[in-house]
């Protein structure tokens, strides 16, 4: 579709960037969280998120790269507010600590934008014990809008206005294993494959999605939740960890997205008017897309929905 700039129903395409999709758009009194926000489509979204005036907190691993991009944006754009906030999804430690003191702040939270990821690394435990991608991609994430869905609730309550979960997924969920999620192989290194065990994190990202716009619409709140694919991007470091993947990244900024073009979707689905009051759909090129049979599961997202419960239960 990007390579004859295809456009979709909502008049965008691949091709389009994020301050494209948003032009026009006024975030004015809007709070929104972004993980990951220090590297990659984060930077974007981040950037175009306070060109739109949205209060941004930037939840991040890494204080000093945050601080730079926060810096940088200022630069640009000298009236953006933007927090920064220590954030390590692989450890649940981390995300109580993180909710508490966003808690502690007062601020309302109209935005949450799961968007912090890793890809294909090596075979490692988190410090909870769980498989690094699974832990990262999706416990911490499913920890994270679980403590702050409360605060969301009262902000669109507060406010009449509707609050948004957006969680960035992307198509590697067709990769994860034939069973879906491998409820038995989150912590065994036994056939592991880097690229599957990515997959499974990406799909859970989606099953988690739907099953939690399920929850949400059976709550009769004011809150809806959509995943979606950013697209293939050139120049990030999600690859890594993988040189085959590297090699490809490199070669593709011939043909694949840039940054801007990247963080189009996520910036759609968080702002655009023509998303609102939809919930449970995934996103693509900043238009409906069709997830696998798998990530439409709705019995494997409950299961799911279960089982992280249990990894994050703090007994």
């Amino acid at each position: 579709m990007w390579i004859f700039g295809w456009k979709g129903p909502s008049g965008f395409s691949a091709r389009s960037t994020a301050e494209e999709v948003t032009q026009g758009i006024d975030g004015t009194g809007f709070t929104a969280i972004v993980t990951g926000a220090s590297s990659g489509i984060g930077v974007d979204t981040t950037r175009v998120l306070a060109l739109r005036r949205v209060h941004v907190v930037m939840a991040v691993r890494n204080m000093d790269a945050g601080r730079s991009v926060k810096e940088a944006i200022l630069k640009e754009l000298p009236s953006a507010k933007i927090d920064v906030m220590e954030l390590d999804l692989s450890s649940m430690e981390s995300v109580r600590k993180f909710t508490l003191d966003y808690q502690a702040s007062a601020l309302p939270l109209n935005l949450l934008i799961n968007n912090a990821g890793v890809m294909a690394c090596p075979f490692t435990l988190s410090q909870d014990n769980i498989e690094l991608q699974f832990a990262t991609n999706h416990i911490g994430h499913f920890l994270l809008t679980n403590l702050l869905l409360e605060t969301m609730k009262k902000t669109s309550q507060e406010s009449n206005a509707e609050g948004r979960i957006v969680i960035v997924s992307s198509e590697g969920h067709r990769f994860a294993y034939r069973e879906g999620i491998r409820f038995d192989k989150i912590n065994s290194e036994s056939e592991y494959n880097t690229i599957q065990a990515y997959g499974q994190s990406k799909l859970a990202n989606i099953l988690h999605a739907n099953e939690l716009a399920r929850r949400l619409k059976e709550e009769g709140v004011q809150i809806t939740a959509n995943s979606l694919h950013p697209g293939s991007i050139a120049a990030t470091n999600l690859v890594r960890h993988h040189s085959i993947l590297n090699v490809l990244a490199t070669l593709g900024k011939y043909f694949l997205k840039n940054v801007a073009q990247g963080a189009a979707t996520t910036c759609y689905v968080a702002l655009h008017p023509q998303v609102k009051g939809i919930s449970g759909e995934y996103f693509m090129d900043s238009n409906k897309a069709k997830a696998s049979s798998l990530a439409q599961d709705a019995e494997l997202g409950k299961k799911l929905w279960d089982f992280s419960i249990s990894l994050t239960d703090p007994k």
